[in-house]
């Protein structure tokens, strides 16, 4: 019998065992400096006040007064926390009522349709700085596009005051940031509406339900999950709007436009309270962190969810009637 030879243990050089991590490094190392070390430095600029004297910052420790002023002594956080939380609800409906339906149009089959769907991207494409600058000489009260429209219908006899009236200058920042954002949403919505099998809706069209039955019963179930995803993401860049209405009104007039955003940086760049701006930071992201679990547990649950999108009690039964 032959001896039994003992087994060769399998020795990766050096370079291939530890190649991976040596290039993760320096990648690694830049998103914690340039991400978690500023997150780190709000947290702990949040619960100090900060001073200046000369050349010198001093901290002294405030623990959680700076979040309890917020919510008590400011007035200026809660009316801008009003106006941004309005301007959120508002906005993210607007665009995914919008950017749905008009999913459904460009989903179905039509001549043209590939030109009409790169056409429709270009808003979400164009820079934010150029489209405030746009919707700002649109809605320019003089020579703006917007009131020529208006004055050649005969809808109104002068010129509309859009950016220097407060519910107007509102209602203008809500345009220009829908007709930017809807695109993103567009796009997300024909990305899920192309992964439901027409076989749903002919055993839908047999079983006699119409097309707004199934979009309640097959489409919607169905795109829930990518739902999801756009009220998370509208919602928390809708929150960090700041450079379009900087541009376009500056959070005026009467603070009517004052979002948070803007609050956080006059607050830290021109009156210096950089505990305070740092704690409406970090109050606005837990409110964030919340929206985002709530949303969760509301559209994702799993009760009435399967794998396959339609709600379980549904999905081998076909559409009601």
């Amino acid at each position: 019998m032959k001896a039994k030879q003992p087994k060769r243990r399998n020795k990766e050089p050096f370079v291939e065992r530890y190649l991976g991590p040596i290039l993760v490094t320096p990648s690694t190392l830049t998103i914690f400096g340039i991400l978690l070390l500023p997150i780190l430095f709000a947290l702990y600029m949040s619960v100090n006040r900060i001073s200046f004297k000369g050349a010198s910052t001093f901290y002294k420790f405030a623990g959680l007064s700076n979040f309890i002023s917020l919510f008590t002594t400011d007035p200026w956080f809660k009316e801008s926390l009003f106006v941004t939380i309005l301007f959120v609800v508002l906005t993210v409906a607007a665009e995914i009522v919008i950017g749905v339906a008009a999913a459904l149009v460009l989903n179905k089959k039509f001549r043209g349709r590939g030109f009409v769907r790169g056409l429709m991207i270009l808003p979400w494409a164009m820079p934010t700085v150029v489209n405030a600058v746009m919707w700002k000489w649109i809605f320019n009260a003089q020579y703006g596009a917007a009131n020529g429209l208006l004055l050649k219908l005969g809808l109104v006899h002068t010129g509309v005051n859009w950016l220097a009236t407060p519910t107007m200058a509102f209602l203008s920042v809500f345009i220009a940031n829908v007709w930017k954002e809807t695109p993103y949403v567009i796009l997300l919505a024909i990305a899920g509406l192309s992964t439901i099998p027409d076989d749903l809706y002919e055993a839908a069209s047999i079983d006699g339900a119409g097309g707004w039955k199934s979009f309640w019963r097959i489409t919607l179930p169905m795109i829930r999950p990518v739902a999801t995803v756009l009220l998370i993401t509208k919602t928390i860049w809708t929150v960090q709007t700041y450079d379009l209405v900087y541009i376009m009104t500056a959070g005026g007039p009467q603070n009517t436009t004052q979002f948070i955003t803007l609050l956080v940086q006059r607050t830290a760049f021109k009156y210096q309270h950089f505990g305070t701006a740092a704690a409406m930071s970090y109050s606005v992201t837990i409110l964030c962190f919340v929206l985002t679990l709530l949303y969760i547990r509301v559209f994702l649950r799993t009760d009435n969810w399967s794998g396959s999108g339609v709600p379980a009690a549904r999905g081998r039964k076909g559409v009601r009637r």
